[in-house]
């Protein structure tokens, strides 16, 4: 791939259960963009990024991310893939049984992290960057929708990904949460971090310069603003 591509697709087809759900897609992503894909649920946004971070296989084109072939991967290989992506999910997916120190420190030692000073500063440091750093000692069952969502993006952040992908963040929040989300990956993006969110909600793309638009299975407009 050409110095700054982060991502290159070409003609891709994404495929579940024999069906394919996103037909020939083909785009390129640089490092450093900050990039919205929107469209309808079940229009195979989700899709897209899933294909990326290998959860749904790819069965046409050429895929490559972050000098992996997506089309040719081996399993073995995935986990190592995963680890330069900062993932976010819209059902924040944390440990409830633990708080949010535990929570982190659990992804960092699965990781091969094992000074305890290192992963002690470490949370602290992701903590500061998501405006979490008080709340460490809380169970997750003690946050606001926001809060688990930062911490989750804290999560993401902690073996300092090439790139983040967000699926639907701001899906579960109200207006306030999600304006503060959206300022979030706004500071990481402006920090030199390459960022794809998907969302359902339009009126959220308009705060960004490039908007990728699926359609029923298809990528139908790549549109980029001044």
């Amino acid at each position: 791939m050409e110095d700054g591509v982060l991502l290159q697709l070409e003609n891709v087809d994404i495929c579940r259960d024999e069906n394919v759900i996103l037909h020939q897609a083909s785009l390129s992503l640089h490092q450093g963009e900050f990039v919205y894909v929107i469209g309808k649920v079940g229009s195979g946004k989700s899709s897209l990024l899933k294909s990326l971070y290998c959860e749904i296989p790819i069965c046409g084109g050429e895929a490559r991310l972050l000098n992996y072939n997506l089309r040719k991967i081996k399993r073995k290989d995935v986990p190592y893939l995963r680890r330069k992506l900062g993932i976010v999910f819209q059902d924040f997916q944390l440990l409830t049984d633990r708080s949010v120190n535990k929570n982190l420190e659990f992804v960092l030692r699965a990781t091969g992290w094992r000074s305890n000073k290192d992963i002690r500063n470490r949370i602290e440091e992701v903590l500061q960057q998501v405006g979490m750093q008080n709340k460490g000692y809380k169970m997750p069952h003690e946050l606001s929708g926001g809060e688990q969502q930062r911490v989750v993006i804290a999560r993401a952040l902690l073996n300092t990904p090439d790139m983040i992908l967000a699926d639907e963040p701001t899906g579960n929040l109200d207006t306030k949460s999600t304006l503060e989300i959206i300022d979030i990956f706004e500071k990481l993006n402006h920090m030199g971090k390459t960022v794809i969110m998907v969302t359902h909600e339009p009126e959220l793309a308009d705060m960004t310069q490039r908007i990728l638009t699926i359609r029923d299975g298809k990528l139908i407009k790549d549109e980029r603003r001044e």
